[in-house]
């Protein structure tokens, strides 16, 4: 039997776990050309998201002088470091490598990329004086000796360096910055082919001619990544301070955060390395050399470019557009015949829309409250906030400034909210509201009435197309009336732990979801069919990890459907044998929360707005519901028996913690969950047939549990031993505030 350290995986490998299933489309021949290398582009931002939270949060606790480690894998913040490193040079390497094979195809396609270094002297003319007229007035070089200060660099932004020598002054440096108002892609007929440059390439191959008084010995492009992982605590010392105005200082300190990450491009001189390790305090196992761009932003703009030309739609991805309601649908009367559920990016977002402008017509309606978490540039849905508190309706906000990179939009937002006369309330001082949580109260002859919307997506009509999430709308009254308390509780900075149909974190959320566990449990041990299925972005709470084991234990059947960090291991003998984890990375970002207990008519079933991190169990108020419509819990659960037989986009955890592609049984076709969803949701706009008496057969599922060969004393389980203190000492404390 294998210890208990085995059985889990550091959160931070995890993550770099799910960036390297994210790469492999990159290279997956079923993937359009177009869309690998958005993909590949993809990657990269998530890698400059991984440096600038997870390892700059890493950076910051090695400088506490109690350095707590890690609950559930015991490893320190600098052991995490030491162990992430190597990871990330092995990842960017495979990313270089399948940037090449981009490259060629592409070249093959049509689209050749400028090889600098290989260049005839019709165009070497042509590039050089580009660049002397179009991009040399716009550089500004900065030398850097005894005499010229280091100057700051900019997060994320790339910079040309040289190292140079002048005869009688000695060694200094050049540093150039490639301005952001460049074009970072330019494209030029070839003769019959399309050439396209990268503008950082093109500075690099002439910038030498800058520092013509001195001899450029050495020279790269670099980018620095900068911590991003900033705290409101020592900006909050004064309460009269707005909120806003503390955030929009802290956006600004984040700029100036410690360095955690250098790449340079196409290679590193040891002499410049060496500066610039000195000047920013990067250790050598954080500089990483690479071929591919140093900024993926370029990718997309690659990607886009070509799109944009028309001519190779078999480049990219079929058109899949959310289904329209049909002409008449109104969200607004058909959620008071019955509870309504909408699928994103399957359905379109334009009916919960059109309900918000109806409900700031109404003149029933007397108020609309909203969670706001993330809002798209050009909100609709803000608009209609604004719209209604201008027809008088009392409209509540409460916008949580803290949404990590969006929070320059937020508090624009707020503020234009809060002209518009809308009351804006901002996330408590130690939980960040997550919640996706909607409440229109309406007084019709004298009593109040609820419409109720509860999703597990933000409301941003962009990534409504991008993010598969569900939005659940009702009006039954016992749900209005707990959304109704959770608003006036987030109102006074109070925590909600009284409701009874609802998910509220962090008081009436993980307790609910381990009470659930618990009947399944108690239905394995007494010999009766017992099944967990959870659906979400990410695991790492030590509590819910502990109880999924101890389902497993007891011969408890476990599908877990993560698409990120899940630091529980599945199929380790004599602690998750019978639990099966897999990810679906595909076309668009997995983003639902679906949690289902028991099947049949036994099934419970809820959607919820939060993960299993201790983050969002713990520290966020999180909002979900327990779905008792039979017809739309029959939909959940059909959602998640279409994702465990997806062999298109799923990859399937081994014991060792890798994931393996899950493909077709011999002469069975490909099931694409995703696509497959337009189908499942095709006619989801009507209402609903009333349910059978006769109980429905089940969809076929995958094998029944095993059992472990040992029976499980509940009570000397190593996942809930008798001596007290032993838990805490295996996970660490795992709860309360942090």
């Amino acid at each position: 039997m294998d210890k208990p350290e085995t059985i889990y995986i550091n959160r931070e490998l995890s993550w770099l776990d799910f960036d390297n299933r994210v790469l492999a489309l990159a290279k997956e021949k079923n993937v359009p050309l177009g869309e690998r290398i958005k993909f590949a582009a993809i990657f990269g931002s998530n890698m400059d998201e991984f440096f600038m939270v997870r390892v700059g949060s890493l950076y910051d606790q090695t400088l506490l002088k109690n350095n707590k480690p890690d609950i559930v894998t015991h490893m320190t913040a600098s052991e995490q470091i030491a162990a992430i490193t190597p990871r990330v040079a092995e990842l960017q390497a495979k990313c270089d490598k399948y940037y090449q094979h981009l490259i060629e195809q592409l070249a093959a396609a049509g689209y050749k990329k400028v090889d600098f270094n290989k260049l005839t002297k019709q165009q070497e003319h042509f590039w050089k004086a580009y660049f002397q007229r179009e991009l040399m007035p716009l550089l500004s070089p900065q030398i850097v000796d005894a005499r010229h200060p280091f100057p700051f660099l900019n997060n994320k932004d790339i910079y040309y360096i040289a190292q140079l020598f002048h005869k009688g002054e000695g060694v200094s440096f050049g540093i150039v910055p490639v301005s952001d108002r460049f074009e970072r892609v330019m494209f030029i007929k070839d003769g019959d082919a399309t050439c396209f440059a990268f503008i950082e390439e093109l500075v690099a191959r002439y910038a030498a001619t800058i520092f013509n008084a001195s001899t450029v010995q050495k020279q790269c492009l670099f980018r620095v990544t900068r911590n991003a992982d900033i705290t409101v605590d020592e900006g909050m010392m004064d309460h009269d301070i707005d909120f806003r105005d503390v955030m929009s200082e802290l956006l600004k300190k984040r700029r100036k955060l410690a360095a955690v990450r250098l790449q340079f491009w196409p290679e590193a001189p040891q002499e410049i390395v060496k500066f610039l390790r000195e000047k920013l305090v990067v250790p050598s196992s954080r500089c990483y050399t690479q071929t591919s761009p140093l900024d993926s932003a370029s990718l997309f703009k690659l990607a886009g470019r070509i799109a944009g030309d028309g001519s190779h739609a078999e480049m990219f991805y079929p058109a899949a557009k959310p289904m329209q309601a049909p002409a008449g649908y109104d969200l607004y009367t058909e959620v008071r015949k019955h509870d309504v559920l909408l699928a994103y990016p399957y359905q379109s977002i334009r009916p919960f829309i059109r309900m918000l402008q109806r409900a700031g017509s109404d003149p029933d309606v007397v108020s609309i409250k909203m969670t706001l978490y993330r809002m798209a540039s050009d909100s609709q849905i803000v608009a209609a906030l604004i719209n209604a508190a201008e027809n008088g309706k009392e409209v509540v906000a409460m916008v949580e400034l803290r949404a990590r990179f969006d929070e320059q939009n937020n508090i624009d937002w707020s503020k234009q909210l809060q002209d518009a006369g809308c009351t804006v309330l901002y996330g408590f001082d130690d939980y960040k509201v997550h919640s996706k949580l909607t409440l229109i109260t309406s007084r019709v002859n004298g009593k109040y009435h609820y419409l109720t919307q509860i999703g597990t997506g933000n409301y941003n009509e962009k990534t409504s197309e991008q993010y598969t999430d569900l939005s659940f709308i009702t009006t039954r009254q016992e749900i209005g009336e707990e959304a109704s308390a959770v608003f006036n509780n987030m109102a006074l900075q109070r925590l909600t732990s009284d409701v009874g149909t609802m998910l509220v974190a962090p008081l009436h959320f993980k307790t609910v979801l381990l009470e659930e566990m618990d009947r399944q449990i108690a239905r394995a041990m007494q010999g009766q069919e017992a099944s967990i299925i959870l659906k979400n972005n990410s695991i790492n709470d030590p509590q819910i990890m502990a109880k999924i084991i101890e389902a497993s234990c007891a011969g408890v059947r476990v599908d877990m459907i993560v698409r990120g960090i899940c630091c529980v291991r599945a199929g380790v003998p004599g602690y998750t044998e019978n639990v099966h984890i897999r990810s679906i990375v595909g076309r668009y970002l997995e983003h639902s929360r679906i949690y289902c207990f028991g099947s049949g008519e036994d099934m419970r079933i809820y959607i919820a707005s939060g993960d299993f991190l201790t983050r969002n169990t713990e520290r966020r108020v999180e909002v979900g519901v327990r779905v008792d419509d039979a017809a739309i819990a029959k939909k959940l659960r059909g959602i998640l028996d279409l994702q465990l037989r997806d062999t298109v986009n799923a990859r399937e955890m081994q014991p060792d913690g890798t994931y393996t592609k899950v493909k077709p049984a011999e002469g069975q076709p490909p099931v694409d969950s995703q696509m497959a969803m337009f189908g499942y949701f095709q006619n989801s706009f009507a209402a609903p047939e009333p349910p059978k008496p006769a109980k429905t057969p089940e969809p076929p599922r995958p094998a029944a549990p095993k059992a472990v060969a040992k029976p499980v004393n509940r009570k000397t389980s190593p996942l809930r031993p008798s001596r007290p203190g032993l838990w805490q000492n295996l996970f660490g404390r795992g709860s309360g505030k942090k």
